[in-house]
């Protein structure tokens, strides 16, 4: 299992603090400077099966300096969400857990953290 975070983050840290709490193996990875090649970028979001938009932080001054409330949301697009992520990764929602049976998670919630878990053989 591997968890994508920001150390500043309130809600990462508390990922953590329950990961840790459940004794849970998992490697952590901070994004913003372990930043995520396009690649890797895709990869999560088909564990994730979520689209590139849904994983945006559109209120990060980058994305309203890029203008991405303004970016369509359609299958042509996804190149160019999937660039500006990788180009400006303070624009990816955190945290981002991938469990060990190929799926993924936006553990924002106790909840998610709990499903990632439920999903990771400890």
């Amino acid at each position: 299992m591997e968890i994508w975070i920001n150390p500043a983050c309130s809600k990462c840290r508390s990922a953590i603090s329950l990961l840790d709490a459940e004794g849970a193996e998992y490697t952590v990875r901070r994004y913003l400077e372990d930043v995520p090649s396009e690649d890797e970028i895709r990869a999560v979001l088909e564990r994730l099966r979520l689209e590139p938009w849904d994983i945006t932080r559109t209120q990060e001054a980058d994305a309203k300096e890029l203008g991405l409330k303004d970016w369509a949301r359609d299958e042509a697009s996804r190149g160019r969400w999937i660039r500006a992520l990788a180009e400006h990764p303070k624009l990816i929602q955190r945290p981002i857990i991938t469990a060990d049976d190929g799926t993924a998670v936006v553990a924002r919630s106790e909840d998610a953290v709990q499903e990632a878990l439920s999903r990771t053989k400890m």
